[in-house]
């Protein structure tokens, strides 16, 4: 698989929504491609509409990156060596937990961001949609 298409994108965010509704939250669920442009976003009914953003720069930033957003957040503190980065690249870094890439031999395909509640429920959200991924 070289390209996020839809039809997987589909699949990954069947996947996170369900581990989201098992965890009792409602989440705004976004895939990107290897460019970081979205294939496809995801707003469970009640999520945040600032979800919505806070997702889809998430999934961002892990491509963008090649890394997960979590991390991020020990290294951008006051007085860490990347303090400000979040400031970077018109805002659109996020340094909390939530976003992951997709990786195939080796290479970064895609991200999943997910955002909604409490970060450690981002990052389970979005974990379940890895491991869907990594099941295809």
């Amino acid at each position: 698989m070289e390209k996020i298409t839809l039809e997987t994108a589909k699949k990954l965010i069947d996947a996170a929504e369900k581990e989201a509704a098992n965890l009792g939250v409602a989440m705004v669920i976004s895939i990107v491609d290897d460019g970081g442009n979205m294939v496809a976003v995801h707003r469970m009914d009640d999520a945040w509409l600032a979800s919505v953003d806070i997702a889809q720069n998430k999934a961002w930033t892990s491509v963008a990156l090649k890394m997960p957003t979590a991390g991020l957040a020990e290294a951008t503190v006051p007085n860490a060596e990347l303090y400000g980065l979040n400031t970077t690249n018109n805002g659109r870094i996020v340094v909390f937990g939530g976003g992951i890439p997709l990786m195939k031999d080796g290479k970064v395909v895609g991200a999943v961001g997910a955002s909604g509640s409490a970060v450690e429920h981002d990052i389970k959200v979005s974990e379940a949609a890895v491991r869907a991924f990594d099941e295809l």
